[in-house]
């Protein structure tokens, strides 16, 4: 069995909700290392802020600014010096937009205006038209992954493709659905 099919039947077997978020997070961890590092350095995991008032799921550092890859792309348009990742594995509750402002706040100027929800389902219309009001504002762009989009990169990696295409391909959907 390759690794991305193993990742694959991991991300399938967290269970929604309180029961499963830590299985969900570690394995979404675990697929975003085995997809993007390198080019992306290693994860930063929980890494809080100095007064420990915010803490985030996990941060990539993107070091990419010398090349020519989707990564170098992202870090020039959207200053992705820092590419948060956050990760919603709910139940029942919807995620809304208080979850988008959460991540909205976590996105500093040092930072970038980049950030990646990864989630075992499509966030709510309220979610979605948070995150274009957030964009209107601060022109910072947070996508929504669900386990499907993570699977379909683990399958574009065995196949040898580039899975950071398809986070361009969300960030280009982003900007054709804004208004």
């Amino acid at each position: 069995m390759s690794r991305a099919t193993e990742l694959c039947e991991m991300l399938e077997a967290c269970p929604p909700g309180r029961a499963g978020w830590r299985q969900f997070e570690d394995r979404c961890i675990d697929t975003l290392r085995y997809l993007f590092v390198p080019p992306l350095a290693e994860p930063k995991i929980q890494p809080r802020t100095y007064s420990g008032v915010d803490r985030r799921d996990a941060v990539f550092p993107n070091r990419n600014f010398d090349t020519t890859n989707n990564w170098s792309l992202l870090y020039k348009e959207l200053d992705a010096r820092l590419v948060l990742f956050e990760f919603k594995n709910y139940a029942l509750e919807e995620i809304g937009k208080e979850e988008i402002n959460q991540t909205r706040n976590y996105l500093t100027k040092t930072m970038g205006r980049l950030a990646i929800i990864c989630c075992n389902r499509l966030p709510s219309r309220a979610a979605h038209v948070k995150r274009n009001t957030v964009f209107s504002e601060e022109r910072k762009v947070i996508l929504f992954t669900t386990t499907d989009h993570l699977k379909e990169m683990l399958l574009m990696k065995d196949r040898c493709d580039d899975p950071s295409d398809l986070v361009m391909d969300l960030v280009e959907y982003f900007y054709l659905q804004h208004e």
